[in-house]
């Protein structure tokens, strides 16, 4: 009688330690996947793989909106062989778009993610390294991945912040009021 109920105290400690996610958080969650990246998630950051050839910053937005994180902070490495990347001018409030050919490190890509008019909305920076072990940085407008893109996804669960573009210095900042 004492081994059915050992037996069954272990059996009824496993289902709640499963109902309360414990083993869950312990091995990460499902898998999710997109049509250019596969992502899993661990706790409140997801590790996100995106496909080789696919366009970074369309893949990273897929995977946010899929995985409905409204707010958050981005990292990442890999490498690339085309980036466009943008400059903001504060004289004339516009941004210059220039693009780069060629097989590159991302050395380093830091981002967040928010939303604006109810919208997502990220915002990317990028260093890379070419061959000539130059660096070239600037916010990331678009790559194409050649080789690896490896980046973690870190959620605010339950968070949203949203955007309001400021007209006097022509960007767009974090509204705390909305």
């Amino acid at each position: 009688m004492k081994i059915i109920a050992v037996v069954n105290l272990v059996l009824l400690l496993v289902l709640a330690a499963a109902g309360f996610g414990y083993w869950k958080s312990e091995r990460g969650s499902e898998v999710l996947k997109g049509k250019d990246w596969t992502a899993k998630k661990y706790g409140s950051v997801y590790v996100v793989s995106i496909n080789t050839q696919a366009e970074l910053v369309g893949a990273l937005n897929d995977f946010a909106k899929t995985a409905g994180v409204t707010l958050g902070s981005v990292g990442g490495i890999g490498a690339v062989n085309e980036a466009t990347l943008r400059f903001f001018d504060p004289q004339t409030k516009n941004y210059v778009d220039k693009t780069f050919n060629g097989q590159m490190e991302i050395t380093n890509l830091t981002g967040n993610i928010s939303t604006k008019d109810g919208q997502l909305y990220t915002h990317y920076h990028i260093t890379l390294g070419n061959d000539n072990y130059n660096a070239l940085a600037g916010h990331l407008l678009d790559a194409r991945i050649n080789g690896a893109g490896e980046f973690f996804v870190r959620a605010v669960k339950g968070g949203h912040l949203e955007r309001t573009f400021d007209p006097e210095i022509g960007l767009n900042f974090y509204d705390f009021e909305k």
